[in-house]
């Protein structure tokens, strides 16, 4: 039993310090980034949510997660930002390690998701 409970613990742990290698990003910051055209925002929470309302220039990751390379900036230091619905929601994951894993190196994770950005009032994008 106590392996099986350091095990799991050993796996919290790994999971909390994973999680904690993509820096967040506040509403405030991306809001800039967007205003300087100095972000990629990948929205992760599906293609009905993203044409239903999706944070200004966001790209539907879900949709586009094939031909990612394709997508981002040739300049492997490009600020690159994923989101998902929450605080809570960690579907973020799959956007940001796809951008890690093609050699990103300044990714981060916007928490509050699309909830908080429009929590905020900040306004949204539908699909045409």
């Amino acid at each position: 039993m106590k392996k099986v409970i350091l095990i799991a613990a050993i796996f919290a742990l790994a999971t909390v310090a994973y999680c904690a290698g993509f820096a967040d990003i506040t509403i405030a910051e991306v809001k800039a980034a967007i205003a300087d055209k100095s972000a990629v925002i990948l929205d992760v929470n599906g293609t009905e949510s993203w044409r239903q309302g999706h944070i200004p220039g966001a790209i539907d990751y879900i949709a586009n997660k094939d031909h990612l390379a394709q997508i981002l900036p040739k300049d492997k230091n490009a600020l690159i930002i994923a989101y998902c619905g929450n605080p809570r929601c960690k579907a973020y994951l799959s956007a940001a390690t796809a951008a890690q894993a093609l050699g990103y190196t300044n990714v981060k994770h916007l928490s509050a998701g699309i909830a908080g950005w429009k929590e905020a009032n900040e306004a949204t994008e539908k699909a045409d």
